[in-house]
């Protein structure tokens, strides 16, 4: 596999950039990502092949603007900060940085990365993302997470000290959890967020141990109307601390959204590199579907013998790019816009969706026509699951 020379590029499409570090301290029980746990994480060898496989695709890619860094994983604050550094500068050198642009790290508030956290923001990274998951000690215990609740209050005090940025992630919809004492830890963990929140509902993904666990009813989620409640809660208490929904999962402060998230949501151009990696980038006039090798080590190799650790790269249909277009847009509280729409896949809005449904779903309060799309309502974004496969074409 050798690189060819750039064709010409679609230049007003931006580019958001995901770099994915695969390994963690631990396998958290509910995780079903591509992460892996090593006794001895080979950081330098996997560094060089990141740098390696990102100049690999810029040269396919050509000088795109880019306005996003994202470092997630796995667990990426387990990079050594001048890795991360030697990343950053890489990015800016082979393509046109913004100004403004955003670089993100996932970090856990363990007391080793939380050591580290200077070092990333002295490597270029201007917004942090914390996965705390919980502020009580036996919810930390019970998800199989590394940090107490006192850690993860320290760490979030430096990244606010840090970062002109700062996220954390917490989980709710948890086994025995009622209606007050999510309220209570919310508010808490609240007073503690500057400007972003991001607030996940506990899933049962496939291959997890809470997998087993939930199939063998030692674990049992809250029911539809709970889980319902708690989703209505979530956003109550989030705008009384200023945070709206912009997203099903996502809480900001008006400007304070996560950029590179966005870019997925509005259904734009992304690199992503490393180990179980996918893209989806504008090539030769086509929207291609990437992805990557998911195991580390053999994505190492690859990219030592090629330069990618790519295992395909497929032109999506104009079907294809409105499903998933209308999947992620309709995430959002904005909704899909039918001119970007149009842009991106070349299908009319109304043609990529069934009219009696959408119609149906208007009458019933879950979606709603605007100015320039459609958009679903605060009850439509909670039953999405059960619209989206009914709704889309």
């Amino acid at each position: 596999m050798t690189a060819t020379p750039p064709p010409e590029v679609q230049a007003d499409e931006p580019l958001a950039l995901y770099i994915h570090w695969p390994f963690c301290l631990s396998r958290c029980p509910y995780c079903d990502f591509n992460s892996h746990v090593r006794e001895r994480i080979p950081a330098e060898r996997f560094i060089v092949a990141l740098r390696r496989e990102l100049a690999y695709e810029a040269a396919l890619l050509g000088r795109r603007r880019l306005t996003s860094i994202f470092f997630g994983g796995g667990t990426p604050s387990l990079m050594p900060p001048d890795g991360v550094a030697a990343l950053i500068e890489d990015a800016r050198t082979l393509f046109d940085a913004a100004s403004d642009i955003e670089i993100t790290m996932e970090a856990n508030p363990t007391s080793v990365e939380a050591a580290r956290l200077r070092g990333f923001r002295e490597a270029g990274v201007n917004r942090v993302s914390l996965g705390i998951q919980s502020l009580r000690s036996d919810v930390l215990t019970f998800l199989g997470r590394e940090h107490s609740a006192e850690q993860a209050v320290a760490a979030l005090g430096m990244a606010r000290m840090l970062f002109p940025r700062v996220t954390f992630d917490l989980i709710y919809a948890r086994p025995e959890q009622s209606l007050a004492d999510w309220r209570e830890e919310l508010d808490q963990a609240l007073t503690l967020v500057a400007d972003h929140v991001s607030l996940y509902q506990l899933t049962i993904e496939q291959g997890t141990r809470f997998e087993g666990l939930h199939r063998q009813g030692e674990i049992v989620l809250p029911d539809e109307e709970l889980a319902a409640a708690l989703y209505a809660e979530t956003g109550d208490v989030a705008a009384r601390h200023g945070l709206e929904a912009y997203e099903v999962s996502n809480y900001a402060a008006p400007g304070a959204e996560s950029r590179h998230n966005l870019t997925y949501w509005h259904y734009g151009d992304y690199l992503g590199i490393g180990p179980g990696a996918h893209g989806r980038v504008t090539r030769g006039g086509a929207l291609l579907a990437t992805r990557r090798h998911r195991a580390p080590e053999s994505w190492a190799d690859l990219v030592e013998r090629t330069g990618s650790g790519q295992t395909g790269a497929d032109p999506l249909e104009a079907r294809d790019r409105a499903r998933e277009m209308l999947l992620m847009g309709l995430r959002l509280s904005e909704g899909v816009d039918a001119g970007r729409f149009r842009m991106r896949t070349e299908m009319a809005l109304e043609d990529a969706i069934d009219a009696a449904v959408l119609e149906m779903c208007v009458d019933e309060g879950y979606l709603e026509r605007t100015s320039g799309g459609i958009r679903a309502t605060p009850e439509g974004r909670l039953r999405l699951e059960a619209i989206l496969p009914r709704l889309v074409l």
